[in-house]
């Protein structure tokens, strides 16, 4: 479990980051919001925690140019007693506030609270999401970077199939004998060649490939939490 703050009151981070490694939690720090986007780019996270008063721009401002690119829990810390100010933080997209000074106990249950509903959320609604790249397993609809791809059903059905089971290692037979009965044609088709296809259609803007090969074993879908 990794979470994110971006605050620049470093006595404040300091202490949470302690208080959060006895929870075998990682908090990583962003002391300003540029730090902060650069680490969203470089990594995921389950959960953001956000400061209102930030050097560069607000905090407002930070959570309106994340939603635009990611879901990821947020809750918001503000040191103003000013109500109209949590609203409009909920309103443009955090999921939880808690006003300064508070106890570090409370942040970290809210920040748990927030990642398990976050998790039943997509269970519930047929979504499968890495960073880059979401499944509607109920549709049976891909988007990459936002953009909707189209796959054959065989493409889909090995998709589905690996990214429902992130870093498991599949060996050719392995994908025959999961996906018989679904497309008789992957029996006549190289899987190699299926994955290479794959591949190239889940190609997104970062380069990131989310089918890798694990040589002498098989193949792994090593997408990052969104």
């Amino acid at each position: 479990m990794a979470y994110l703050i971006i605050d620049d009151d470093e006595d404040i981070t300091d202490l949470l980051q302690q208080y959060f490694a006895q929870f075998q939690i990682e908090l990583a720090v962003a002391l300003t919001p540029s730090q902060g986007f650069a680490l969203l780019q470089e990594r995921a996270f389950d959960c953001l925690i956000l400061d209102v008063m930030l050097p560069e721009m607000d905090g407002f401002a930070v959570l309106k140019r994340i939603r635009k690119r990611s879901n990821i829990p947020i809750i918001m810390l503000t040191a103003r007693g000013d109500v109209t100010d949590r609203i409009v933080g909920l309103e443009i997209g955090a999921d939880d506030y808690l006003p300064k000074p508070f106890e570090p106990r409370e942040l970290l249950a809210r920040c748990q609270s927030l990642t398990r509903r976050a998790s039943s959320d997509k269970a519930d609604s047929g979504l499968i999401a890495y960073r880059g790249l979401s499944l509607n397993t109920r549709s049976k609809r891909v988007w990459v970077d936002d953009r909707e791809i189209h796959l054959t059903s065989m493409e889909y059905d090995m998709l589905e199939l690996m990214a429902s089971n992130r870093d498991k290692v599949y060996s050719r037979d392995d994908l025959l004998n999961e996906l018989k009965g679904i497309d008789a044609e992957l029996f006549t088709r190289s899987i190699d060649i299926t994955v290479s296809r794959l591949r190239q259609k889940l190609r997104n803007s970062h380069n990131r490939q989310f089918i890798q090969t694990v040589w002498g074993r098989g193949y792994q879908f090593v997408g990052e939490d969104a």
